[in-house]
């Protein structure tokens, strides 16, 4: 329930703080008085799009306040704060829009900043401004259908639908995709087949590569190995100048002078270290000059090889042959999912077509709970459309199948509608005018409200009627609030206003400093007066007050 409203410097309005009330109040005024700026000012709260020109001229702020009582809406409100981490104080929680002259724009919920999109999530369960826009609703499937979910408290059902929905969904997606890549690698499988006989017929070895490159420069420089080999072995071993034998020489040199000379020993066995490592080098040079041979029918063999790796390294657009031989396990994983592709596809379209069965016995649960709502919802509109001056008119409900389930179940929901019994049963935005359609839509919202429900604004929903339609539209208006928690009704129809149990007026007001705007709650002689110069206009006469006091008491008597 709204509870109070605080307004500053938001376009004619200087300030306004305004408390309303449960029940069935009404709000009143002259065209231009500024009945659809305060509606604009709940609109910044309920998460709409902010016009920074909608700043008071002047003002460099803009601040709009409203305070709820919540705490009849029970665990879904509590759950809607605890997942978005705000403090639930629901006796009190208050909703705050600023809006800044230099263009930001920002919201808070109990004092906690939050993004407009939880501002509207929260707006549309709190309150739910019905204008004569939203009759336009009623040519919408999804709303038609949302009516008789609603009716029908189908959301554990919803829920229940909604998750085995997105189950077949994601499957069959998948299932898709694969038909997809299947399609493209069957195209593509005689190529494939091709890529990975080459791959597979080069016989590549990871390293194979590094080590033929080695032979290739060995043996393109053999002549010039051989001989540097050549020479370090003559330099090493040759009979008279060698170096192995001069150190052998100088090690048995000093060996003979050991008992005389002490420091010949240390010298000596060092000298026999060198010759030991110095006799296995000479004999490693000797072996490489034995390996090291030029065989031109090797090196052409080694190049053709390798001539063969670049080739196919160019080929694929790759670096390395552990490259080449990832290509060629690719392929051959591809070519053995086609080979096994059948099967694969077999098992998903089989655990498709169980979700979509567990889906369609989900729909039909659902379907069967919207139908027996549909009947009943029919009735209650005959009711109600009879009281509303619609004798005759007959309100049906049409539930066909849809050819694949939707995110909203396997029903197309249709409103169908006439307004005399004449004529056929036909789509109710095509064949009901603005007044009918207006009574339709005020039908269906009484038959839907709830203790429970948000609060209720009806933005002239009385356009197009009078007299006797008014008050059982009022009438119809006052039951909800009396059920409900609050209905609000801006109107210029005195049957409505009159049956109100409280009474805003909105005026605007000529200043020195511009025009502004106000509300006022209404005391009962304020009343009377205000409801005697709706029904006579300007010259408020006798007639007219006697006439507003007993419209009044009709108020009083229901």
């Amino acid at each position: 329930m709204l509870r109070q409203l605080h307004i500053r410097n938001f376009a004619l309005i200087d300030q306004l703080d305004m408390e309303f009330h449960p029940g069935f109040s009404v709000v009143t005024g002259e065209t231009g008085a500024g009945k659809s700026i305060i509606l604009g000012a709940i609109g910044l709260l309920l998460g709409q799009r902010a016009d920074m020109k909608a700043i008071k001229q002047g003002a460099d702020k803009c601040i709009v306040e409203a305070h709820f009582d919540l705490q009849r809406m029970g665990d879904g409100m509590v759950r809607f704060f605890e997942e978005n981490e705000l403090d639930a104080d629901l006796p009190d929680t208050i909703v705050r829009r600023e809006l800044t002259a230099s263009g930001k724009s920002r919201a808070f919920v109990n004092d906690v900043p939050v993004s407009l999109a939880v501002l509207k999530d929260l707006g549309e369960r709190i309150i739910d401004v019905h204008s004569q826009h939203q009759n336009l609703l009623l040519g919408k499937h999804d709303f038609q259908l949302a009516v008789v979910d609603g009716v029908a408290a189908n959301q554990p059902l919803l829920s229940a639908y909604g998750k085995v929905y997105g189950q077949w969904r994601l499957a069959s997606r998948e299932l898709e995709a694969l038909r997809e890549q299947m399609a493209q690698n069957q195209q593509n499988q005689d190529f494939m087949k091709f890529q990975h006989d080459e791959l597979t017929a080069a016989r590549l070895i990871d390293g194979e590569q590094e080590e033929l490159e080695a032979r290739c420069d060995t043996m393109e420089h053999a002549e010039d190995i051989k001989q540097s080999l050549f020479q370090a072995d003559n330099a090493l071993q040759a009979e008279t100048t060698g170096i192995v034998g001069q150190l052998r020489t100088a090690a048995h040199a000093l060996h003979g002078i050991e008992r005389v000379f002490a420091d010949a020993a240390e010298l000596a066995q060092r000298l026999d270290t060198a010759y030991i490592e110095l006799k296995d080098v000479a004999a490693e040079v000797s072996a490489r000059m034995d390996d090291v041979e030029f065989d031109p029918a090797e090196l052409e063999s080694v190049n053709s090889r390798l001539d063969r790796l670049y080739s196919l390294q160019k080929k694929y657009r790759v670096e390395s042959v552990a490259q080449l031989m990832a290509i060629r396990d690719d392929l051959g994983a591809k070519l053995s999912a086609i080979e096994g592709g059948d099967e694969l596809l077999a098992e998903k379209e089989h655990a498709v077509q169980q979700l979509l069965s567990h889906c369609m016995q989900h729909g039909e649960t659902l379907r069967q709970a919207r139908i027996k709502a549909a009947r009943h919802i029919e009735q209650q509109m005959q009711q109600r459309l009879m009281a509303l001056g619609m004798p005759h008119a007959r309100f049906q409900i049409d539930i066909a199948p849809v050819a694949q389930p939707t995110a909203n179940g396997i029903d197309r929901v249709a409103f169908l509608f006439s307004a005399n019994t004449s004529s056929a049963l036909q789509p109710v935005s095509q064949v009901a005018s603005g007044g009918e359609i207006a009574r339709v839509m005020l039908a269906l919202k009484a038959m839907a409200a709830s203790t429970d429900g948000p609060t209720i604004i009806f933005d002239e929903i009385d356009t197009g009627v009078s007299g006797k339609i008014a008050e059982q539209m009022a009438l119809i208006m006052a039951e909800m609030g009396a059920c409900q928690q609050q209905v609000i009704s801006i109107t210029h129809l005195p049957q409505i206003a009159a049956l109100g149990t409280t009474h805003y007026k909105v005026w605007k007001e000529e200043t020195p400093q511009g025009t502004t705007s106000h509300m006022t709650m209404l005391t009962q002689q304020e009343r009377i007066a205000e409801i005697a110069q709706m029904l006579s206009g300007s010259s408020v006469g006798e007639a007219a007050i006697a006439n507003a006091k007993q419209l009044l008491k009709l108020q009083t008597a229901e």
